[in-house]
């Protein structure tokens, strides 16, 4: 399974790609403004970044850019995609799962801009990404989790779904909004692709009280033993 850093700010991607391997990375307009630079600004530091790692290329480190969410025209949608494609071959347009966003994919898959349907809250959601060649699928866990529900299920839907018609693998799953370990854990366990996540996610899920206790006692140990 591939870790992607949900994050548009370059000192966390750096830091998350340095310490955890990540595998991409994935954005939307809260990450953007959080990030406090321009949209244009942001994009041209993954840009810097991609060509300093030497990992340009959606295949290699595939960054979601997502379009303006106002847009519900297809051809503004195609057209935003486009122009975001261009910039860079790492970008990945993100587009919301509605009509007028599944047209725009399909129409920007065809023309070879790779894309990524995300605001996912269902497996039968999920499908029609799948049948259009999308490049990726981001079925939302936090929000949904947060709301009392328990998404292994979904996720496993989905995930069998793909096999029984030949998706997986071409359309990838990336859970998305993943908030802790255990979610991590489930996705694995169904199968999924990719989970997506915040830096402080994933090093939350890197600790246990245990490995904390284990290294004191170990350290003891250590000084009170004759090293020469």
């Amino acid at each position: 399974m591939k870790y992607f850093l949900d994050s548009a700010k370059i000192n966390e991607i750096r830091e998350a790609y340095d310490t955890f391997g990540i595998d991409g990375v994935t954005t939307n307009p809260n990450h953007i403004m959080l990030s406090g630079k321009p949209f244009k600004e942001v994009l041209k530091d993954m840009v810097e970044f991609v060509e300093e790692k030497d990992i340009v290329g959606y295949e290699k480190f595939p960054i979601s850019v997502e379009i303006n969410p106002h847009l519900d025209d297809v051809d503004e949608m195609v057209a935003m995609g486009s122009e975001i494609a261009a910039m860079c071959d790492n970008f990945v347009i993100k587009i919301p799962c509605t009509q007028s966003g599944i047209t725009a994919a399909r129409i920007l898959e065809k023309k070879g801009v790779r894309t990524n349907v995300t605001l996912v809250f269902s497996a039968s959601q999920a499908i029609v990404p799948a049948k259009n060649g999308s490049l990726f699928v981001s079925p939302f866990i936090g929000w949904k989790e947060n709301s009392g529900e328990d998404c292994k299920e979904y996720i496993q839907d989905i995930v069998d779904i793909y096999k029984n018609y030949g998706f997986y693998g071409k359309t990838q799953i990336i859970c998305a909004a993943v908030r802790n370990g255990k979610q991590f854990v489930d996705c694995a366990r169904a199968g999924a692709d990719i989970v997506t996540a915040g830096l402080q996610v994933y090093k939350d899920s890197m600790y246990h009280p245990f490995t904390d206790y284990g290294m004191a006692k170990f350290q003891g140990a250590w000084d009170k033993t004759v090293t020469e």
